[in-house]
């Protein structure tokens, strides 16, 4: 199986809908419109890239990055990882590696000084963060907005 990480273009927009329907199943699905808008918002935004594992046409797998500019580090910036998600008929066949792999291309390119992402509290996902060279440093916190 040949997989191709590349940039998410608008066309991709409703495998990407299929693909984070995966990872968070009990939320509503997007409407076309919304999803479109959001799009178009998503792909003007400086420093954004969604990454996509293209394996023949077919959308593997999904991770959402953004360069964040920092005035510590040297003004060296941050890339966060969020909605990492590898569709299940493609799980454990290196899909997730070679997003994460990519993701860490695009930080280093962008001159980034860290690659930082929370993750699910789940042990096989953090086995696999480990196994792609990540390491747990800190402990992430978050507050939904209802």
């Amino acid at each position: 199986m040949k997989i191709k990480v590349r940039s998410a273009a608008e066309a991709d927009v409703s495998a990407l809908l299929a693909l984070y329907s995966e990872l968070n199943p009990d939320d509503a699905p997007l409407p076309q419109a919304s999803a479109d808008a959001i799009w178009a918002a998503i792909s003007r935004q400086q420093g954004r890239t969604v990454l996509v594992a293209d394996a023949g046409g077919t959308l593997a797998g999904t991770a959402d990055c953004i360069v964040v500019p920092n005035l510590t580090r040297g003004g060296r910036a941050i890339l966060f990882v969020e909605n990492v998600v590898v569709a299940g008929s493609f799980q454990r066949r290196g899909v997730g590696r070679q997003l994460m792999e990519a993701a860490v291309r695009l930080g280093e390119s962008a001159g980034c000084y860290k690659v930082q992402l929370l993750a699910a509290d789940d042990e096989y996902v953090h086995t696999f963060y480990r196994a792609c060279g990540f390491r747990s440093l800190a402990e992430g916190f978050r507050r939904y907005i209802p």
